[in-house]
Formats: C-alpha cells, sequence, structure tokens
C-alpha cells in the first residue's frame, strides 16, 4: 500500500465510493464518520494526509482542523478541507485554520487526486 489517507466523512455513500476509489489508486484510507473519531483516527492512525469534511457531528470539521494545525505533532500533517459551500466569511474563517487546501461539494474526483499528490510531493 501507497500513502495513508484519513477520510473524514459523515455521508456513509460518500464514504464508501471515496475510499474505493483512492484505494483503487494505491492509498490505503482509514474512515470516520464523525469529527471525534476523526480527530482520534488522526492522533493514532499515522496518516500521510486528510480529507476532512466541514460539516460533522460530535465536531465540525473546522474544530478538528484547528486542534491539529495547533498541536506541533500533528500540524504538518496536509489538511483537505471538504464543503458544502464556501461563502466569503467561510473562506476567512477556514484560512486561520491553516488547511492546505479546500473543494467544494460536488467536487471533481480528478481533482481530489491532483491535490493529494501535489500535498503528498508525488
Amino acid at each position: 500500500m501507497g500513502k495513508r489517507i484519513l477520510l473524514v466523512d459523515d455521508e456513509e455513500d460518500i464514504l464508501r465510493v471515496m475510499v474505493h476509489l483512492l484505494e483503487s489508486r494505491g492509498y490505503e484510507v482509514i474512515s470516520a464518520a464523525d469529527g471525534l473519531d476523526g480527530l482520534e483516527k488522526a492522533k493514532h492512525g499515522n496518516p500521510d494526509l486528510i480529507i476532512l469534511d466541514v460539516m460533522l457531528p460530535k465536531m465540525d470539521g473546522y474544530k478538528v482542523c484547528k486542534m491539529l494545525k495547533l498541536n506541533e505533532e500533528y500540524k504538518k500533517i496536509p489538511v483537505i478541507l471538504l464543503t458544502a459551500r464556501m461563502e466569503e466569511s467561510t473562506k476567512e474563517l477556514a484560512e486561520e485554520l491553516q488547511y492546505d487546501a479546500y473543494l467544494t461539494k460536488p467536487f471533481d474526483f480528478k481533482t481530489l487526486l491532483l491535490t493529494i499528490k501535489q500535498l503528498l510531493k508525488e
């Protein structure tokens, strides 16, 4: 297996499809369906990159991203934020969190793959 990606999304269909697509490209994928589980897996799953939905149960993606980026041990892990819409105020908030990239849903899988490759320097 290749690089390990943590995928955090509460939509089961999206998780299933994205896990399949990423694994078919040689990535090892670990997944979580809520923010708290995502944060735990980010800390203990040793991911090379995190794809993080913004709207999540238990803890939203902004808070998960902020907690990771404020921690010396995890702040270098690239984070791609996924959001249903990116309004100007939302974009400003997201930029404060030091995310590495964001994609607006629905997104093109080729664009996601290109973003992953750029962040992982593949």
